[in-house]
């Protein structure tokens, strides 16, 4: 089964890289280019403790649906996703926060397994780890930079308001 692990320093407070990294209207802007919405379940704000959400988004030539549970959450500091329904065999994904002084160490701890046993993991190794790694990368970078800016505000301000 692989294992992602990404470690992404930001320069803003834990408790704002936490809501920004369980906000659905933020994930759906970091995945513009791939066309991803959230079409079921929890469809706007930020999702909590054994909420579920199913996206609809374009990878790989084709329009998929997957069905994603927060299934663990420490305020601040840690929630976990686990796959309900989706294309693998099974998803999960850690996300730790550490404050320090100044800023935020983020960790995602991604592990995925695929259907199709050893055809499977030839196509792990191949290609998919290196397309899911890509995908958190670009997701991360947008959240650092919308984090470490004003840009924040247009997503958790604007909540707090409604």
């Amino acid at each position: 089964m692989p294992l992602i692990h990404l470690t992404t320093f930001i320069e803003a407070p834990a408790q704002r890289v936490f809501d920004l990294s369980r906000s659905i209207d933020f994930h759906q802007q970091s995945m513009q280019h791939t066309d991803e919405k959230a079409v079921d379940g929890i469809t706007t704000g930020l999702i909590k403790l054994n909420e579920r959400v199913t996206w609809q988004a374009k990878h790989l030539f084709k329009t998929r649906q997957f069905e994603t549970m927060i299934t663990a959450m420490e305020a601040s500091h840690f929630f976990e996703d686990a796959m309900v329904r989706g294309d693998f065999e099974s998803v999960r994904h850690r996300h730790h926060f550490k404050q320090i002084a100044n800023g935020t160490i983020m960790i995602d701890l991604f592990s995925f397994e695929t259907p199709y046993q050893k055809l499977g993991e030839l196509v792990n190794w191949l290609f998919l780890t290196r397309y899911m790694k890509k995908l958190l990368q670009r997701r991360n970078q947008m959240l650092q930079h919308y984090a470490e800016t004003e840009k924040w505000k247009s997503i958790l301000v604007q909540k707090e308001l409604a």
